[in-house]
């Protein structure tokens, strides 16, 4: 394997010379061209050899983490995935639920694309079905084109095993006419994964909307909303990981309706946009944390919506620098007037370098509500909004 992470301009190359050298090749680089990227699928495809990436963030192949892993069980779960924090979020769950990964394949945020066809997908699909490693695949993307979208359902039905199938804000009703078993967010995917691989039936109630909160995050929520001061009504994520903040996007959607347009702000900060010429943000918190600061300082702000990604690859104390910015906010004179909740999870495993309960804790010494993933973390947010306009409507205030 080549593992390539050089600007994108001169990616594209260094990945056609592994391929011509009888390489597979992990392409890292983002701001390559998508010409590029389907010339270089066609010649692995033609190859036999697997292109994962452009903007590959994620892979673990026999038990070898490459770029952004976390250190999770070896097991009989294989992954393929056009999202690296959604692999690594699904990861991460089915390890901490008591199962492991066989393989997880990354194939570049594109891959879905009509012009790409889903190349990697159908590929890793297809070496995963043949995997005797393997007993239960996972398919994880955002929505693909219908057509790229059939072609993968077809390729699930005829795979021999069980697949689930994550293709965020997608229809379950046509992954359960192709013989898949729908989830619609990362947790409920690799709940469904752990209970197949484990021989039990799947569980139900794994849509966007079915989301639950325990009692303790529920009163945490409550007591969030009793404390904001007034004016405040946005919701603001800043994200690192992009299928993360994609999946807070449809879950704060889901739990409030119309009103999610006027009050919710979601940005990926991993995105193209925000890396040229800096590190990706689970390697330099800078650019976060200058945005988390204005956040809280900003008046219209309810809640802050925050991911921490860790594993290898990624900064070495990435809760530490959040949980820094947010003491200073709240020592300034906001803390008295009802400032900004903050909510976050933490996408790690105790064998991380960084440590999940250090981590953890280092948010929650600075008041953070701390989930334990980032679908229960978005609906946290969402729960703070809805206890608070509970409170301001008509008949509570009649009441009090």
């Amino acid at each position: 394997i080549a593992l390539i992470s050089t600007p994108g301009t001169y990616a594209a190359a260094e990945a056609l010379k592994a391929l011509k050298r009888g390489l597979h090749v992990f392409l890292f680089s983002d701001n390559v061209a998508i010409e590029e990227e389907i010339e270089l699928k066609a010649v692995g495809r033609r190859a036999g050899r697997l292109v994962m990436g452009p903007d590959c963030g994620t892979a673990i192949l026999d038990g070898v983490p490459l770029g952004f892993a976390n250190v999770v069980r070896r097991g009989r779960i294989g992954l393929v995935a056009a999202s690296g924090t959604g692999l690594q979020q699904v990861s991460v769950l089915i390890d901490r639920g008591g199962a492991g990964i066989s393989q997880a394949i990354g194939v570049g945020g594109r891959d879905l694309d009509e012009r790409i066809g889903g190349a990697m997908m159908l590929d890793g699909l297809s070496r995963l079905a043949a995997d005797p490693g393997t007993d239960v695949i996972v398919l994880i993307s955002k929505p693909p084109s219908a057509t790229v979208e059939r072609l993968v359902l077809q390729a699930a039905a005829t795979a021999g095993k069980p697949v689930v199938v994550n293709f965020l804000g997608g229809d379950a009703t046509r992954v359960e006419q192709a013989g898949g078993v729908p989830a619609g967010t990362f947790e409920a995917a690799a709940a469904v994964a752990v209970a197949l691989a484990g021989g039990q039936v799947a569980p139900e109630g794994t849509g966007v909307g079915d989301v639950q909160l325990d009692d303790d995050l529920e009163g945490a929520a409550s007591a969030a909303a009793a404390g904001l001061g007034d004016g405040r009504v946005m919701v603001r994520g800043l994200y690192s990981g992009g299928s993360l903040a994609g999946e807070a996007k449809l879950i704060l959607r889901a739990a409030l309706g119309a009103d999610a347009t006027d009050t919710v702000r979601i940005l990926d900060l991993g995105d193209d946009e925000y890396t040229v010429g800096r590190p990706h943000p689970m390697i330099d918190p800078r650019l976060r944390t200058e945005m988390l600061h204005e956040a809280l300082m900003d008046p219209t702000t309810a809640v802050v919506l925050l991911d921490v990604v860790l594993g290898h690859g990624a900064s070495a104390d990435p809760a530490g620098p959040l949980a820094a910015t947010i003491a200073d906010a709240r020592r300034g004179p906001l803390a008295s007037r009802g400032g900004a909740a903050v909510v976050a999870s933490v996408c790690g495993t105790t064998l991380d370098p960084q440590g999940l309960a250090a981590q953890e804790a280092a948010l929650s010494d600075v008041g953070v509500i701390v989930a334990s993933s980032n679908a229960r973390a978005a609906r946290a947010a969402a729960r703070i909004l809805e206890y608070r306009r509970r409170a301001a409507s008509p008949q509570s205030r009649a009441l009090a």
